[in-house]
């Protein structure tokens, strides 16, 4: 499937639209009665909500994943390993479930990013 707002807002960097874009093409998709699951950009989408801190859609976008997804696309769960540490107000454990996953590129330039805002707003609150 191709998806040209969100390739757009990868593209240009503008990360914290990823959220807000997947979930209207989500809504669209679905009301067109697609079958859209297998195709879908889960990962970005998980980490669009991690991004601008909305850990609870997070949650329930990771809910609502199927499971042979899940258990197909590692990154996935790379995505919610973050979502989970900072679910727990696990901090450290953001860092390590960042660095320990292999990203691919579109997902790692997001992942860079999200990881420097975190990190000055660990040392401005600690």
């Amino acid at each position: 499937m191709e998806f040209p707002a969100l390739t757009q807002a990868l593209a240009s960097k503008s990360y914290e639209k990823i959220a807000d874009i997947c979930d209207e093409l989500m809504l669209q998709v679905a009301a067109e009665g697609t079958n859209f699951q297998d195709d879908w950009c889960y990962a970005i989408h998980l980490l669009g909500h991690i991004y601008v801190n909305d850990i609870n859609s997070a949650r329930f976008l990771w809910k609502s994943i199927p499971a042979g997804i899940k258990e197909s696309q590692p990154e996935v769960v790379g995505a919610w390993c973050i979502g989970q540490k900072l679910w727990t107000r696990d901090y450290a454990g953001v860092y390590e479930a960042i660095r320990s996953f292999q990203w691919s590129q579109e997902a790692q330039d997001l992942v860079n990013s999200f990881s420097g805002k975190f990190f000055v707003l660990i040392k401005i609150f600690s």
